[in-house]
Formats: structure tokens, sequence, C-alpha cells
């Protein structure tokens, strides 16, 4: 960052001059996040006081049980909460509204205790001008439940445990590590059998697994509730309701807690882009209007996504947008969030039918969304002034300048992007080249070619790729011989020895050169042999591909094992050396005929040989530092499946001559399709 950045939100140009035809532009998008900072500073006492929204909406119990309960409907003539507590009597228990539509009712308690009782249903009763009687899941419940031999339509509850059934929190956030390895995973899916995980078989079975491959974060997906299963979460109906499907909200904090006396942090997968358009149990048309938290008409679809749109502009929206985040850290103890649909948000095509050229017209032209930009402008700065270790994360597609710089230059105030061209690239090469047709200097570019300054979350694949209707990598490299020649008691055919060759390269070149963190989808560091498909009419309803085999890897006669080895002591060793948080690397040599890359990065000498047909001895490679290096990761090592080709023990000593612009060199033997990482001897 700038020592001393200008006060106008131009300090990016200082740190990319290209920015600089768009001054103005930049200037009104920083004016427009202040103005509203100030108008929160001065109509909510900060954006602190503003962000803690669930205290004051939805219901709140007092320590002697008192009931407060609130809800913004502006658009109602009248309202009352129901429930089991008043047998749902409509009169029973009216609301009383205020100058800005909101309602209000304060139920006492009775002896003691809290009139209604924990755990039964609830909603609100509203009535329009048209005088239509509604009831609606109120927009701010923290537990919603699906009886789905009832019906598929969620019901609202009252969460508030007895103090003895309440969980405790007993460890402390970890430090925000320095590398970012991410572990991606779903809850409902992580267990071989057919059915829906658990919040505890998640805590008991995955967490050790996670440690024990050596990441330091995870990022749960599909937590925020969501009536169809199928969506993985993206259509949220119920946006403070931790999923009912995998148990209730204290076994959510206990994994948190769990995974945080592990050293791991934890990422929510925010869905803040847009929602549900279920109107029975989402805030869909919630007070009779279809402009309460959306645009109204055409600007509040997503038409691909047959969801409605936030309007980021409206002061209420904020207030609830902003202290969901806030919830989600206080409530459950989450570490930071990984945003997505971010495009959607900062564009109003959303992205849709739009190619990114990179030109720099596209990202301050009339198609930004001025809105968008500052609700993600307030959520970071807010985040990041509460919770200095908070991570956040965007998932863009469009490369927008200053996406992860802070606000006080002219930043959107995220600390990572996710690189989304890097999978896209394996796809199209896997699919459209052959393997001797593999152009290097394309690889090594794709998985440079980032913001300088900003920092980059790389992946080889994510849930994404792992979808029915796509192929996860290890299925394009292996296809059917998956079936047949995964067992070490079957032969090492051709196709298995180029797939998991190709697979640990990958993943190698991936960690390396692509980023400054990394994200793995669970189950695709062994290179599981399925795709992801969750039940729903078009299969039968069948969880049969609904589910992550992790079993595979513990059955001794199979060389799944192999794979997740490999992908422990790649984290390992990154954790030792630090690569994710060093400067981007330098590359020494693309060479297309032989297929050879190699580069320098975190005092490490990197060389890979993608050639599918040759090997090669006493290559020589440069390197900038002169030594005695050792081997510290071979993909080809036995503990890794592969045909140890080298000796671990071999030492290269460099010669101080020049070599592709190094100070020195060393001569190695790199068989055909294998990546070796050398360290000087001295740091092993």
């Amino acid at each position: 960052m700038p020592p001393t950045a200008p006060s106008d939100g131009t300090g990016i140009i200082d740190l990319d001059p290209w920015l600089e035809p768009f001054r103005d532009a930049i200037k009104r998008r920083y004016n427009y996040v202040e103005s509203w900072v100030k108008t929160v500073d001065e109509a909510e006492g900060g954006l602190e006081q503003f962000s803690r929204g669930y205290e004051k909406f939805g219901f709140n119990v007092s320590d002697n049980g008192d009931i407060t309960y609130r809800e913004w409907a502006p658009n109602a003539v009248e309202a009352s909460l129901v429930g089991d507590f008043n047998n749902w009597d409509i009169t029973a228990n009216p609301m009383t509204r205020n100058d800005f539509g909101v309602w209000e009712i304060a139920l006492p308690a009775s002896d003691g205790k809290a009139v209604i009782p924990h755990d039964s249903k609830v909603k609100i009763g509203l009535v329009t001008p048209s005088g239509e009687r509604l009831y609606r899941i109120p927009a701010w419940i923290k537990r919603v439940v699906q009886d789905l031999n009832v019906s598929a339509i969620y019901d609202s509850v009252f969460w508030n445990p007895p103090k003895e059934q309440r969980y405790i929190f007993q460890h402390g956030r970890p430090k925000k590590p320095e590398s970012l390895r991410i572990y991606e995973a779903h809850v409902g899916i992580s267990s071989p059998e057919t059915r829906v995980a658990t919040y505890k078989e998640f805590t008991a079975n995955m967490l050790p697994r996670i440690k024990y491959l050596g990441y330091n974060a995870i990022q749960l997906m599909a937590i925020m509730e969501h009536a169809y299963y199928a969506s993985f979460g993206y259509q949220v109906n119920n946006f403070f309701a931790a999923s009912s499907r995998y148990g209730n909200p204290e076994d959510l904090k206990e994994l948190v807690d769990t995974a945080h006396s592990l050293g791991l942090v934890v990422l929510l997968d925010v869905v803040h882009s847009h929602a549900s358009k279920n109107v029975d149990d989402g805030l869909n048309q919630f007070d009779g209007s279809d402009h309460l938290y959306f645009h109204a008409g055409p600007k509040g679809q997503h038409e691909l996504w047959d969801s409605r749109l936030f309007n980021y502009g409206n002061h209420e929206v904020l207030r609830f947008l902003l202290s969901n985040l806030r919830f989600w850290m206080e409530e459950y103890g989450f570490d930071g969030f990984r945003f997505d649909g971010v495009t959607s948000m900062l564009y109003t095509h959303h992205g849709i039918g739009t190619g990114f050229s990179g030109g720099y017209h596209e990202y301050f032209g009339p198609a930004v969304d001025d809105d968008g930009v500052m609700y993600l402008a307030l959520a970071n700065e807010m985040l990041h002034r509460l919770y200095p270790d908070c991570i956040t994360v965007a998932e863009d597609v469009s490369g927008m300048p200053a996406l992860c710089l802070p606000h006080s230059v002219g930043g959107v105030g995220f600390d990572y992007r996710l690189a989304m061209a890097i999978p896209d690239m394996y796809i199209k090469l896997l699919k459209e080249k052959s393997d001797a047709d593999w152009d290097i200097g394309n690889l090594s570019f794709t998985l440079t070619n980032r913001r300088h300054g900003e920092k980059t979350i790389a992946y080889a694949e994510s849930h994404d790729q792992a979808l029915v209707g796509d192929k996860t990598l290890m299925m394009w490299l292996c296809d059917k011989e998956m079936y047949t020649h995964m067992s070490t008691l079957t032969e090492f055919t051709p196709v298995i020895e180029r797939g998991m060759a190709l697979h640990k390269m990958i993943r190698l070149v991936t960690h390396a050169l692509g980023g400054e963190g990394y994200l793995n989808f669970e189950g695709n560091e062994f290179g599981h042999p399925e795709w992801l498909d969750f039940p729903r009419a078009g299969n039968n309803n069948s969880f049969w591909y609904a589910r992550r085999q992790l079993n595979l890897t513990e059955d001794n006669l199979l060389r799944y094992k192999f794979l997740n080895e490999f992908d422990r002591s790649m984290q390992l060793t990154e954790n030792k050396y630090g690569w994710l948080h060093a400067p981007q690397a330098y590359i020494s040599l693309k060479h297309e005929g032989d297929k050879v890359l190699v580069f320098e990065r975190a005092g490490l000498l990197w060389i890979f040989n993608f050639h599918p047909t040759n090997s090669f001895t006493d290559y020589r490679v440069g390197v900038d530092r002169g030594g005695t290096y050792r081997i510290v990761l071979d993909t080809d090592d036995a503990a890794f499946g592969g045909l140890e080709r080298n000796d671990r023990s071999t030492r290269f000593f460099t010669s101080d001559m020049p070599w592709n612009g190094r100070a020195n060199f060393l001569q190695v033997y790199i068989p055909t399709r294998t990546a070796l990482v050398l360290a000087l001897e001295e740091t092993l």
C-alpha cells in the first residue's frame, strides 16, 4: 500500500497507473461508499451498532425471559405474532407499528420463563392493504425445520434452549494463516453413506481428516438454510438459520469450536448475491409487496438463477445483510466468508451473456452496479474493522481491479479473489489437446496472470467441476478405468499411470504458481471417482452420488491412498516453506519442445517435466542461490504411487555459471510426467 494514500480513494491509481483515465469514476465510487458510512454513523451510531440488527430484529430474549419480536414489513396494515404458544390465534398477540414500517411486540416472562416454549412453531401474520391475510416465516428467524413427510415447506421455530443445552465455546479463534490452504466441504455429503451426514459426524470424522491432510482452513458450503437440497445451498430462504438437515445450531457451534481447537479457521460460503423465490418460507413478497428486500419488477429477478435480487441501496436491506455477516461471526464463531456470486453483485448485467475482455472500461462503465459495489465495500469495511483477522474471499470472474485492496485506497476490500480461469484451462487442455500439444508458456501465463498486489486463491478444480454434467480432473484423465484398475492388485495401466501422474503435477503446479492461497474440494485430493449429483426428480431422488467415498483412501489395496498422501505432503511442505505467502515465482524456463517448466519460489527450485514420453538425464536448470540441494517433494515417489526413479537422498551441487538468467545451475534427472521440488540442504 502507498505510505500516505490520497483521501479521495484514488490511491489505487498509484498502484495501477492504467486506472488513471477512470480517476473521476473511482472518486465517485469511493464517495458513494463514504456517503453511506456517514449516513450509518449519523442515523445508527456507526457500522458497529448498525451491524447488530439481530439484537433488535427478530426474536430476542432477555435474561429474565422477556421476549421482544420486531419485523420490518412496511406494506402491512396489521401484524400479529402467532404460534403454538397462543394456539395460532390471530387476535391474541397484535403488534404495533412505528413510522419506519417496523412492527413490534413484547411478551413479558411468566413465572420467570419465556412464554413461547423452546423449539415451538411461530409465524408472523400480516394483513395487506387489499385485506389479504399472509402467514410468513420471520425474516430474522434462527431456526427452521422441514418435515418432508408432511410438506416441503419449512416451519419456523423459536430457538431458545435451556442453558444446560446451549453449546459453550471453549476455544478462541486461531490466528489468521499467512498461507491460506482451504478445504472446501459440504456437511451433508461428507460420508460414504447414501444419506445426509450431520454436523456431529463432520466434527468427529472430517475435522481430523482435514487436519491430517495439512489444510489450515475449511470453507463450509450450504450452511445457510435452503429449501432445495440440490441447489448446493445457493437458493437461500432463511439467512440467519443454519441448515437443520445436518442437526441443530448447537451442533454447528461445536463443529466450529472443535475446528478452532485443531488450529483450523472456518469460512462460511455466504450467499448475498441473490435469494430464493420461495414465498411461503423465504423473503419473497414478505409483506405482500415484491420490493421489500429486493428490487421491484424485472430488476429484482435473476433470469438465469430464477431467484430474487437484493436492493443494496436500501437502508433496511443493508442492516439485514451486514447484520447477517456479523451474526455468523458472533453466534457461530466463523472466521470469515467466501462471498458467492460477486460478479452478479458488481454488474447490472450480472455477468449473464457477457465475456470480460479485461478492458478497464468494463469495470467503470454504466454496467457497474454502484449499490452492489457499495455494499461489498461496506461489508468488508465493517468486517475488517471489527475482526482484524477476518478473511474474505470474492468469487468473481470479471477480474475487477482493486477488488482485493482496502476501501481506504479506493478498493472493495476483499482479502482474496478466486482464480477462476485456472480450472477452466485444465478442462480445456484435457478435453481439446493431446499431451504432446500442451502449451507450457500458456500454462505458466494462466497460472501467474493475476493483479499485482491483490491476493489470489488458486485451485485446480472446485465443487463446480465435480457436479454432474461435468467431470473431475481424475475422471477426465482416467474415465472408466477408475472402476477397474485403481486396485494395486490390478495392472498399473498406461491410463492410470498417466492419470495419477498428471493429477499430482496439476495440483502441485497450481499450488506453487497459481496464487497466494490454495483451495481443494473434498474428495478431489485423492481423485474421487465419481461426480456429485444431489437427490432430485431427474435421478429418482437418489443419494448414490450425493456422498463422498472417503473410505477409498483407507483401503490399502486401492491407489487412492497414494494421491491422498501426496496431497498431504504438498500441504505440509508448503506449511514448512511458506511459498503461498512468498513473492511470486521467478520462471527461468518454459521449454515447449521438452515440455519442461522451471521456476523458483520461497527459496525452492521447482522442475516439471510434462512430456508424455521423454525423460531427461543430466537436465541443466538455472537457480539463483548456489549450494547443495536435496529433494523435498517428488511426484514420482513410491509413497505417492510413483515409480521412484529418483533417490530422495541424492545431493545436487550447483555450478557457479549463469544459466537461463540465473547465477548458477545444477543438473537433474527428470523422468517423463514427473515434478521435483528441491531445497537447499540446510533448510531440511
